[in-house]
Parts: structure tokens; C-alpha cells; sequence
């Protein structure tokens, strides 16, 4: 039974950590503590499944800060592929944590020798760049980047932050853009579309911010962020004397109509809290 037991723990563990990796979740707290005991009391009993945990547990205790453990599983993957690119590039990720920048870069440079089209160590060049504050050369980059691989979408989605912290809203609209384009099921790019036309003001970008708020909300319904903009940006229509009558009543509706769906998420939020703390 006690074996049976084990193995049940060890699977669920292992799956909980899958599912985790496939769906992009970056709960780096959880990922540390599920990985670590994983890897600590059940890493022989994983086959080839460990290797792609100890990645995971790694990236994951560079975001905690848990340089030991981080290390201990590079050493791992080192052992078990001493000439992979992509383990030298999670060294490098390390030393990145550890704020050691031209370590870093020297190593990306050494792969990037090895292999000119290796895009992940390009990339972490240019996060080097942001973290060091650098965001001109920081885009500068990515711009120079994405003439060659135009359809990455982390780097597009990259590029519009770095546009945005820079205020410089029209290429951050645009960087938006080509994201929708191929991915028009996405509501946080619909949402953040809409934001970014919000910020630049002006009637008609109200109302295309609007629009896409909408739109981010068809797409999910409990995206708070897009009913919020939906209330302001619609308010601000509804507010302006260069509107038509048609237009401003319009406008008013939508705004009460998302006034009243972010009262209703707040009292569902309240009695979810209440009942919890019972």
C-alpha cells in the first residue's frame, strides 16, 4: 500500500508540474516547492521526465531567489549534457540572477558563435540590456531582431513594453497590432490595445480603446482590466461635446452597463471572502 501511495504522490506531483509547464505558469513559489521535494525524494524514480524538471525547478528558483537550488540542478543538467546550448544558456540565466551581466553575455556570445540563429541567446542579450536599464539599445535590438524573425510573438510582445515605459505609444500600438493579427483570440493583446489607445487620448482613440475593451471582454468575460477601461473610455465618450447626442447616449449605457458588471464582481469577490473566512 505504502509503495502504491508513493507512486500516486510522485505521478500527481510530477503532472501537477507538467501542467504548470505547458500552460505557461509562471507561480514560481509553487514551482519550487512541488519541484524541490520532487527532485529531493523521488528524482530516481522520474526516467527522462527529471530533465525537464530540473529546468523547470531552476527557472523557477532564479525567480525566488534560491541560488542553491538553482545551482544544484544545473549541475545536474551539466552532468547529463555537457555540450547543450540550452543548458548554457540556463548558466547564463544564472548568472544573470546573480547580476554577473558580462559574465552572462560572454556566454550567450559563445553560443551564439557556435549556432548565429540560436534566438534564445538573443534574446537573453537583450533582457541583459533591460535589465541594465538600457532600453534604447534594448530596442534598438529587438527591432534588429524581429527583421529576421518577424514572427516571433514574445519579442513583438517584448518590443511594446519597452515602447510603452518609453511613452512612445504609436509603436507600442503598432507592436500591438501585429500580435492580433495573428493571434485575434488573444484578449490581454485586445485589452492592452485598448490601454495604449486610452493613454494617447484624443475622441477618436477613446473610441477605438473602447472598442477593443469590448472586444478583450467578448473574448473573456472576467477580464477586470478590460471592464474597467470599457467603463472609463466610454465615460470619457460619453463626456465629450463633440459627440452626438446618439453617440453620448450610447456611451452612457455602456458605461452603467460596466459600472454595474464591476459592482456585481465586487460583491460575488466579497461574499466569496466572507464565506471563506466562516
Amino acid at each position: 500500500w505504502l509503495v502504491v501511495s508513493d507512486l500516486c504522490t510522485i505521478l500527481y506531483m510530477r503532472d501537477k508540474l507538467r501542467k504548470w509547464r505547458e500552460e505557461n505558469f509562471r507561480n514560481s513559489e509553487q514551482i519550487v516547492d512541488v519541484g524541490e521535494e520532487l527532485i529531493n525524494e523521488h528524482a530516481s524514480k522520474l526516467g527522462d521526465d527529471i530533465w525537464i524538471i530540473y529546468e523547470q525547478v531552476m527557472i523557477a528558483a532564479l525567480d525566488c531567489s534560491r541560488d542553491d537550488l538553482a545551482w544544484s540542478c544545473l549541475q545536474e543538467l551539466k552532468r547529463q549534457f555537457p555540450d547543450s546550448h540550452r543548458v548554457k544558456r540556463l548558466a547564463g540565466m544564472r548568472l544573470e540572477a546573480l547580476e554577473r551581466y558580462e559574465d552572462a553575455n560572454k556566454l550567450y556570445d559563445s553560443i551564439l558563435q557556435d549556432d548565429p540563429t540560436n534566438t534564445a541567446a538573443r534574446k537573453r542579450k537583450i533582457s541583459i540590456l533591460r535589465a541594465q536599464g538600457k532600453s534604447s539599445e534594448a530596442i534598438r535590438e529587438l527591432n534588429e531582431y524581429l527583421e529576421q524573425f518577424v514572427g516571433d510573438q514574445e519579442a513583438w510582445h517584448e518590443l511594446s513594453e519597452l515602447y510603452i515605459n518609453e511613452h512612445d505609444y504609436a509603436k507600442a500600438a503598432f507592436c500591438l497590432e501585429e500580435l492580433m493579427m495573428t493571434n485575434p483570440h488573444n484578449h490581454l493583446y485586445c485589452e492592452q490595445y485598448g490601454e495604449v489607445k486610452y493613454t494617447q487620448g484624443g475622441l477618436e482613440n477613446l473610441e477605438l480603446a473602447r472598442k477593443y475593451f469590448a472586444q478583450a471582454l467578448k473574448l473573456n468575460n472576467r477580464n477586470m482590466r478590460a471592464l474597467f477601461g470599457l467603463y472609463m473610455s466610454a465615460s470619457h465618450v460619453a463626456a465629450s461635446p463633440k459627440v452626438s447626442a446618439k453617440v453620448k447616449k450610447d456611451n452612457v449605457k455602456y458605461a452603467a452597463w460596466a459600472a454595474s458588471q464591476i459592482s456585481r464582481a465586487y460583491q460575488v469577490r466579497r461574499v466569496h471572502e466572507l464565506l471563506v473566512t466562516e
